[in-house]
């Protein structure tokens, strides 16, 4: 009897431990299926001509050289998903999305409804001959009374790179107007590092040529008037100063730079954050404005601190606006763009103009 009353304890238990892992399980798949309800995943090419050809002109030796400079077409490769509420002054420029689209109220701290919102973007491309591989990822949360996001964004034309995350207090002035403060956390790159301020001579000249022989470069003087210039390789590169200090050393710097700055590692920051959201909507009217400053920032013992380069504290700060006024059936006007300055970095985008419809 003992022996029976056992198995149905452990036929019961596997049962209940079974039926909690399936509940567990399902729940979990109906909170992934509500995480990732309504977002849009979207892959596209686009392309288009560059710079038109361009003819140069030189004269060696008394003839006449021609050439042609040709840039090849522009094009991006971008894929991503995105679940981002629009807002209210926000349309679908297109059917689908092919991520050339322009949402400027993505960049704004507060979204268009509580909750969570995300957004993962790849964009391979090519401007001007130049390729950029450029990414902006984040996670954001807004609640009633606190907000929470975290970013990566990396834009090579730009030349900007970064991880952060924020953590605010959310106050509501009214139901259009809230502050909000915290603290920001930031790893970048160490900007404000200049890798040719150690070669820098006390009366403000470079000392190119000691930096080029200290990367591997070797002077040979062979008498008066006769010096001949190797690189690394034991190459031949020059055998005139004209050429060594307007052609040959001004890559010698580009590389060194490059290399030094690959070499340096990121750096953490912890900075305190205040920012504002103003958002307004009439069929009419709308203003939609965002701003967020960083006062403060503490001072770590990391070589490069961005303290160490700018001499103290700083302040950077990031906003956006977008404005659209319908004056009548027939004309409008609008206004919108966003600046950011960070380190020593600023970018910014913007746009304004009239309509008028001829009915």
């Amino acid at each position: 009897m003992k022996k029976i009353i056992l198995l149905i304890l452990i036929f019961c238990s596997s049962v209940v431990f079974g039926q909690e892992k399936v509940d567990k399980v399902s729940e979990f798949k109906k909170e992934l299926k509500k995480t990732f309800k309504f977002s849009t995943f979207y892959a596209a090419v686009n392309g288009g001509t560059s710079l038109s050809d361009r003819n140069t002109f030189t004269v060696n030796t008394g003839q006449l050289v021609t050439d042609v400079v040709e840039t090849p077409f522009d094009y991006s490769i971008v894929a991503g998903i995105r679940k981002i509420a629009r807002f209210d002054y926000e349309n679908r420029e297109n059917v689908f999305y092919d991520g050339t689209e322009g949402h400027l109220g993505d960049n704004a701290t507060v979204g268009k409804i509580k909750g969570f919102e995300f957004l993962f973007e790849g964009d391979y491309r090519r401007i001007q001959g130049i390729n950029y591989f450029n990414q902006h990822h984040f996670l954001r949360y807004v609640a009633n009374d606190w907000v929470a996001k975290v970013e990566y964004l990396k834009d090579g034309f730009v030349d900007v790179e970064y991880f952060e995350s924020s953590q605010r207090y959310r106050y509501n002035v009214n139901k259009k107007f809230s502050l909000n403060l915290g603290a920001a956390q930031r790893l970048s790159e160490p900007y404000g590092y200049d890798p040719l301020a150690e070669w820098l001579l006390s009366n403000g000249n470079l000392h190119y040529t000691w930096l080029a022989i200290q990367e591997g470069y070797q002077v040979n003087f062979n008498g008066p008037g006769d010096v001949v210039y190797l690189n690394p390789s034991g190459d031949v590169v020059a055998t005139s100063t004209a050429v060594w200090e307007e052609v040959i050393i001004p890559q010698v710097l580009v590389d060194y730079v490059e290399k030094k700055k690959d070499e340096a590692p990121f750096k953490l920051e912890y900075s305190f954050v205040l920012g504002a959201d103003f958002y307004h909507y009439e069929k009419n009217f709308w203003a939609h404005a965002w701003g967020n400053v960083m006062p403060y920032h503490i001072k770590t013992a990391d070589e490069y601190s961005y303290h160490t380069y700018n001499g103290g504290q700083w302040v950077d700060y990031s906003g956006g606006l977008i404005f659209g006024y319908k004056l009548s059936k027939s004309l409008g006007l609008f206004a919108e763009g966003k600046y950011n300055k960070y380190w020593n970095r600023r970018w910014h985008e913007f746009s304004m103009g009239v309509n008028y419809i001829i009915f």
